[in-house]
């Protein structure tokens, strides 16, 4: 790996380490590699869920203080394969080509990948260095296969519960975008054990509701879902949420207004 890193020091260089090998040494210098070593992740058993929770633990050692919190990212990623043997892919938006005027699709594999974000010193900037990944598959996949689809924030709080089941004892900060700004999701975080922080934006002008009331006995029709609606979460609202207050909406804290 050193000695890539060097041949690959010049921009105008497109050698690589067998390359500057072959050219000074000659053909007798290339080494093979034996077939059992390059085939072993996919003849081998092995869980990839252990290896996560090795790679988690051994990330959190060399990265994140003592009696720190522990804060990751979850996001999706697409990877563009083709073939007839990739049978879960799907036709998602494409994150990179597209913009507010433009949706630009793509086909690939739907991954979701959690991340610890940890500051790098060397690099002066915070890093995201994934751990844990699991497939997303299609829904015409699930379909076809006659599996129960599963929505991103379906697959999102079972990684969250998972990393908690290997964490049972650090405080968890989770980020993520408006795709998991669910309530659901963001309930399962706040009834474990352990709760788990999730960091995540919200429309201002998102509908939110109070817990619906305790329904009394001889009470005609259906139950109520939902109470009444709660004032939004504007700029220059007398009451806003502020940092680190738990969501009224989850049976928790009610937020106050700022003292000045």
């Amino acid at each position: 790996m050193g000695q890539g890193a060097l041949d690959r020091s010049d921009p105008g260089s497109r050698r690589t380490d067998s390359d500057s090998d072959f050219a000074r040494d000659g053909p007798q210098s290339r080494t093979t590699i034996p077939e059992h070593v390059t085939r072993v992740l996919s003849r081998a058993k092995w869980s990839s869920r252990a290896l996560s929770r090795i790679l988690l633990h051994l990330l959190i050692r060399l990265f994140v203080p003592e009696d720190a919190p522990i804060v990751v990212g979850i996001d999706e990623t697409i990877e563009r394969r083709r073939g007839t043997k990739i049978a879960a892919k799907g036709i998602y938006r494409d994150p990179v080509r597209s913009s507010k005027e433009f949706f630009v699709k793509t086909s690939g594999l739907r991954w979701i990948s959690m991340m610890l974000l940890t500051p790098i010193p060397w690099a002066c900037r915070v890093w995201a260095l994934p751990f844990f990944t699991v497939l997303a598959p299609s829904e015409r996949y699930n379909q076809q296969h006659r599996r129960r689809h599963k929505k991103l924030t379906d697959w999102g709080r079972q990684m969250i519960r998972q990393l908690r089941r290997w964490l049972p004892e650090h405080m968890l900060v989770v980020v993520a975008d408006s795709s998991y700004s669910v309530l659901e999701l963001l309930a399962c975080a706040a009834r474990m054990i352990e709760p788990v922080v999730i960091v995540t934006r919200l429309r201002l002008d998102a509908a939110l509701y109070d817990p619906a009331p305790i329904r009394k006995p001889g009470t005609n029709g259906r139950p109520r879902k939902k109470g009444p609606v709660s004032p939004p979460w504007r700029s220059g609202s007398p009451i806003r949420p502020p940092f680190g207050s738990a969501s009224p909406w989850l049976g928790m804290a009610k937020p106050h207004a700022p003292s000045n």
